[in-house]
């Protein structure tokens, strides 16, 4: 039995003309699975920024490697603060000197001593409580303040407070993030090793397609899908091989889809996989791999193919393909949906890592009609109100080719499969753009 029909006997309810958005999910992830990409790489920290970590990073260090202040103010044995009264009265302290970051005060301490301290500079032995300097009053070498300003251990902060020296500060599966990358720097850490860049190849398919520079001509439209495929797998940061635009013509499309398998991890198509006559891609696609046709229970987006292309260039196994529909938003919206948590997955994210952007819950400025029974994706205008829930609006025409809603947008709308129609004042989820187009 072949992978595809493997994956699809253990999915319950599989039904390739009518897929649920979750089936499709799931079918993805097991598809997605033995095609992890395992060769690493290490490199300089400040190239890391959106790679995939290929090992855990055990800290070599504690953070902060001492104790030390939290503000600028006056550290002193808070253990007086135990002796007084539960009333608040006035304490009073002799300075004895400075403490000032980069450097250990190693001064002598006597009871009722303070010392003024900077942020981030070590406790002195034996103090263990800091009095924030807007809090004070000084007078020559005395400091006082009031006791109900603070209690014992105030604005001290310990070693190793962030992470303690021989604990992980990260594991592998995560993608590095510009906290990461600090998190990573204050280990001292110059290098970092990280997962290879996933390489996808892509290409558009159709007679219609006109490539940009073009001389325009009736009845054909300009290739915008190469572009947003483009930039949402520049995003995603995978190594990008573009073949540029493929005719209706099986000599050409076979020839694309071998070179694709053979230069990359995974191949995303748009066009050519539904049932028109000068469809050839989708009969190319099956008589090459090992090939699934979906009609999926959503809008927009309803016909793609996913399936396995065989090479012989080494021991990775097989391409995984995705064809994808022809339309500009069925594209974006069904990348966004199935191959962007497929393609994570098959970077060496973690579970965390490649699941579907989490869904934002907004208020519906707007009626929205809908019938249960598929999933759709609206595209939306998320704003913030002040002390309640974010407002959505729908962001211009719906229509399956129109980018400039998609452009307007930052959001899509997630009808569910079951839900009706949303009256306006109801809440609905939001997948948020930020991050992801």
């Amino acid at each position: 039995m072949s992978r595809i029909a493997d994956i699809a006997a253990a999915l319950a309810g599989y039904d390739p003309k009518a897929l649920g958005v979750d089936a499709v999910q799931a079918f993805l992830a097991r598809l997605a699975e033995p095609a992890i990409v395992a060769e690493s790489e290490r490199i300089a920290l400040r190239d890391a920024l959106g790679r995939v970590l290929a090992e855990d990073i055990i800290s070599p260090v504690s953070v902060p490697p001492h104790d030390n202040s939290a503000m600028d103010g006056f550290a002193f044995d808070g253990a007086l603060l135990d002796t007084l009264a539960q009333e608040d009265v006035t304490v009073s302290l002799r300075i004895v000197g400075t403490a000032l970051a980069g450097a250990a005060w190693r001064g002598t301490l006597a009871a009722g001593d303070a010392v003024k301290i900077m942020t981030g500079a070590m406790m002195p032995a034996g103090l263990d409580t800091v009095i924030p300097q807007e809090f004070c009053q000084v007078e020559g070498d005395t400091v006082r303040f009031p006791s109900s300003a603070l209690r014992r251990g105030d604005n001290r902060r310990f070693a190793g407070e962030d992470l303690m020296q021989g604990t992980p500060a990260l594991v592998r599966g995560e993608i590095i993030s510009p906290a990461a990358l600090g998190m990573v720097a204050s280990l001292g850490l110059p290098m970092v090793s990280v997962v290879r860049r996933l390489r996808v190849a892509y290409f558009s398919t159709g007679d219609e397609i006109l490539s940009v520079g073009e001389v325009p001509r009736e009845g054909a439209v300009y290739d915008s899908n190469r572009y947003t495929v483009f930039g949402l797998l520049t995003r995603l940061g995978c190594e990008v091989i573009d073949l540029g635009l493929i005719r209706d013509d099986p000599a050409s499309l076979e020839s694309a889809l071998r070179r694709a398998a053979s230069e990359a991890d995974a191949i995303v198509t748009s066009g050519g996989v539904s049932v028109g006559e000068a469809d050839h891609t989708r009969a190319v696609m099956q008589r090459l791999g090992d090939m699934a046709f979906w009609r999926v229970a959503m809008r927009p987006g309803r016909p793609m193919a996913v399936g396995l292309i065989p090479t012989e260039r080494d021991a990775r196994g097989p391409a995984v393909l995705f064809g994808l529909p022809g339309n500009p938003v069925a594209v974006m919206v069904t990348f966004l949906a199935f191959v962007r948590p497929a393609l994570l997955r098959m970077m060496g994210c973690n579970a965390t890592c490649s699941a579907p952007p989490p869904l934002l819950r907004a208020t519906s400025i707007d009626p929205i009609r809908k019938k249960p029974g598929r999933t759709e994706y609206q595209r939306g205008r998320v704003q913030a109100v002040p002390g309640s829930l974010p407002t959505v609006r729908i962001a211009g025409n719906q229509g399956s080719g129109v980018l400039s809603s998609m452009v307007e947008a930052n959001g899509l709308v997630v009808l569910h499969h079951e839900q009706g129609s949303v009256a306006a004042g109801e809440s609905v989820d939001v997948m948020m753009f930020d991050g992801v187009v």
